[in-house]
């Protein structure tokens, strides 16, 4: 008999995960101008979040993303929102040219994880725009943004996106569920305001 746990699929969210409350964690975030900041990015650049260029720019931030192979933390499915990272990212690359068709300048999925790390799940899921590494939290401490922790991770990003027009949040999505259909929504709500 095989005692081996069965590889978890990172690309399919598992049924009845627990649905994120709004805490309100992310209220004061709209209006807000994002801080003037370096951080790598999977291609081996560094992007300035305080000068993302004109127009709009949707950064979706997420806690880890799996890895083949490798065990999530224990637990992970039972903390609301945390489930879904892999698919969100998927999400957001089948609808990238809808998001640019409907005025988005630039789409970036951004977490705490190295640049390295992102740069293989940018290959590996075949992404058509980079990720934002965060390793010290300077966005989360700069905008008070919400974190939680789990094994062996002290502090993780909580799932949310900013809407960056011309370098102020125009909006937020928060809390986010389910994160395998984000980027529809996100979709749905720029056809919805053009600017």
């Amino acid at each position: 008999m095989d005692s081996k746990k069965p590889m978890t699929d990172y690309t399919t969210l598992p049924p009845d995960l627990p649905v994120p409350a709004d805490d309100g964690a992310a209220d004061h975030l709209p209006g807000q101008r994002m801080p003037t900041m370096e951080l790598s990015d999977s291609s081996g650049h560094a992007v300035d979040l305080g000068d993302l260029g004109p127009g709009r720019s949707i950064i979706y931030l997420y806690p880890l993303t799996g890895r083949p192979g490798v065990d999530l933390p224990e637990g992970w499915d039972s903390i609301p929102g945390a489930r879904g990272c892999s698919t969100e990212a998927c999400d957001f690359r089948d609808h990238f040219e809808d998001l640019q068709e409907a005025g988005i300048h630039r789409v970036y999925g951004m977490s705490s994880q190295s640049a390295a790390y992102q740069a293989e799940v940018v290959m590996r899921l075949r992404l058509p725009f980079t990720m934002i590494s965060d390793e010290n939290f300077a966005l989360a401490d700069a905008l008070r943004l919400p974190s939680f922790g789990a094994e062996g991770h002290p502090r993780l990003y909580v799932r949310l996106t900013l809407v960056v027009t011309d370098g102020v949040i125009e909006h937020v999505f928060y809390p986010i569920f389910p994160p395998n259909t984000h980027a529809q929504q996100v979709l749905e709500w720029v056809r919805h305001n053009p600017l």
